[in-house]
């Protein structure tokens, strides 16, 4: 996708005219990408974070404590998002999105590597940033 396309789709999903169906693990990478890409990790998790429960709450999905927005999910991604843009400075916008995408990060078990499933999706976890417990951020790519 050229930055273009990504910013009317980032325009899409702010303006919540996004379907459910269409925000897929590709399309909250893309999302984590424009918003690290243009803000930095820190600025783009309070963007995001707010966007993403608006969305969901416009095609009907609570933000609870067992659905919805997922904090440490949502914050781990960013990180290493932020990672990728910094080790892709060097290519275009596109390159370095497709990049990101075929990287493990576009697989959405990725997190796992990190975190075991019950730490990952307890309650604390998704409410707040939670420590993963298998290995550390270091080298999220890897």
């Amino acid at each position: 996708m050229t930055r273009e396309e990504v910013a009317a789709f980032i325009a899409r999903f702010e303006a919540c005219q996004l379907t459910k169906q269409q925000w897929t693990h590709q399309a909250h990478l893309t999302a984590g990408f424009w918003y690290v890409s243009q803000l930095g990790a820190t600025e783009a998790l309070e963007v995001i974070r707010g966007n993403i429960r608006r969305h969901n709450e416009s095609v009907g999905t609570a933000n609870t404590d067992t659905g919805g927005y997922h904090e440490s999910i949502t914050r781990l991604y960013l990180d290493a998002i932020e990672q990728h843009v910094r080790a892709h400075e060097h290519v275009s916008f596109a390159a370095s999105l497709q990049a990101l995408l075929d990287s493990q990060l576009g697989t959405s078990n990725w997190p796992l590597a990190y975190y075991s499933r019950e730490r990952l999706f307890s309650v604390a976890a998704r409410r707040g940033w939670v420590e993963p417990d298998l290995q550390s951020l270091e080298s999220p790519e890897s």
